[in-house]
């Protein structure tokens, strides 16, 4: 069986999707990833077959990265800037790519993706990457701006309120998607709601592709939805020598990195990292990316290593602690490691990924406002001294390590392929 799985977004939004049609190819299915162009020598190193299917986005245009990460406007920006005006292109490509499938897999928002399977009549399931997608009245997110605070006190007002306050979120972000309404009305097919929120949803299956103990499963999730754990791909990258070298002569480091999005929108971050573990007296690894301002231009403490990037599954496990961004795929790689973590959440998932490790009690949260070499210095330190909270993290780690999220995927994907092989009426 040839099964699309469509993907846009960051290395995390990309990763578990190859993850997936790894684990689908050993079963003998032929998986395609259909995401931007540039994402082709991903698929391919892998072996896996690939569809380009845009909106494609210039990793290295770091003004661009800056307002895509602002945490009032970026996901707007992203929706109504980028995807919604892509969205008839994204179509064609996607209806090219999909013809001879017998299952497409969609993204959160590859808005594409359910307009192509009810037009071809072609079964398919919905995934998420992390919790904040459900939008649960019953485990309300924390949104990219909202106070933890502020949070708790409308989870205290019960359910009622919270579906109240998501209510008035998809009435502020139906006019962002209103190509999609647009292009669904064209086609003859039902409007199914906003596609961000409710639409974004298969009636048939939803995958949630994380682990239970991040998200448990709420009572208004969608019928049919499994949770599988989260998967993981490194896309291939390799440990650089000099980083291994690094690893290999010294005590554990604290590692310090912004993921795959965040890191475009940088700001001071690794200048105060710099200068915090310097004040600590702690080795240190910054994974800069390829923007050039996130050198530091003062001269690096003595055991601060520079790296533009690296394999998180092989140098989390080797940190004595991991500070990052709260990218659900680089949170799932932390909480892996089981290795204590401080999260810098910036937009979009980020906050409510940070609020869930520090639930689980592996983590502790420090804003991008408040991030100053004094404040991360405090915070490590509590972070390294408390020996309950490495030890839950170990726990959670160990529990995390026995998930195998792709296979668990990759098996409801065939089960439920071979019961709808016949065309969706």
């Amino acid at each position: 069986m040839r099964i699309v799985l469509t993907s846009w977004g960051s290395y995390g939004d990309i990763f578990p999707y190859v993850g997936i049609a790894l684990a689908l190819r050993r079963r003998g299915m032929m998986p395609v990833l259909a995401a931007p162009g540039y994402y082709r020598p991903i698929a391919e190193a892998a072996g896996i077959a690939f569809e380009a299917v845009g909106p494609d986005v210039d990793p290295t245009d770091f003004g661009l990265i800056r307002r895509l990460m602002d945490p009032k406007r970026g996901s707007e920006v992203i929706i109504r800037e980028i995807l919604a005006p892509a969205l008839t292109a994204s179509f064609e490509n996607l209806s090219r790519a999909a013809r001879d499938a017998a299952l497409v897999v969609t993204h959160p928002v590859t808005f594409a993706g359910p307009i192509v399977a009810e037009s071809l009549r072609l079964p398919w399931v919905s995934t998420v990457l992390a919790p904040l997608s459900f939008f649960s009245a019953h485990d309300l997110p924390v949104f990219p701006t909202m106070p933890l605070a502020v949070h708790r006190q409308i989870q205290r007002l019960g359910p009622g309120f919270a579906r109240a306050l998501i209510g008035v979120a998809k009435r502020l972000t139906r006019s962002w998607t209103q190509p999609v309404v647009e292009l669904r009305s064209r086609l003859g097919l039902p409007d199914t709601g906003n596609p961000v929120f409710e639409g974004q949803f298969s009636p048939r299956m939803t995958l949630a592709l994380f682990s239970p103990l991040f998200g448990p499963a709420q009572p208004d999730w969608p019928p049919n939805t499994r949770v599988t754990g989260f998967v993981f791909h490194n896309g291939g990258l390799r440990m650089p020598p000099e980083l291994a070298e690094f690893l290999d002569r010294g005590d554990a480091p604290i590692v310090f990195t912004l993921g795959s999005s965040a890191v475009g929108a940088a700001g001071d971050f690794y200048r105060e990292s710099a200068a915090a573990a310097a004040s600590l007296g702690v080795r240190a690894v910054l994974l800069v990316g390829r923007d050039p301002a996130n050198r530091p231009r003062e001269w690096l403490p003595p055991g601060v290593i520079l790296a533009e990037s690296a394999p998180h599954e092989q140098l989390f496990p080797r940190a004595a602690a991991i500070v990052h961004q709260g990218g659900v795929g680089t949170t799932g790689q932390a909480l892996r490691s089981g290795r204590p973590m401080l999260v810098v959440p910036h937009a979009h998932d980020q906050r409510d990924n940070a609020s869930r490790a520090m639930r689980l009690g592996a983590a502790r949260v420090l804003y991008p406002g408040r991030y100053t070499a004094a404040r991360v210095s405090r915070e490590l330190k509590a972070l390294l001294d408390d020996r309950a909270l490495a030890d839950t993290a170990g726990r959670v780690g160990d529990a995390v390590r026995r998930e195998d999220g792709a296979t668990q995927a990759a098996s409801a994907l065939i089960e439920f392929a071979r019961l709808n092989m016949e065309p969706v009426a």
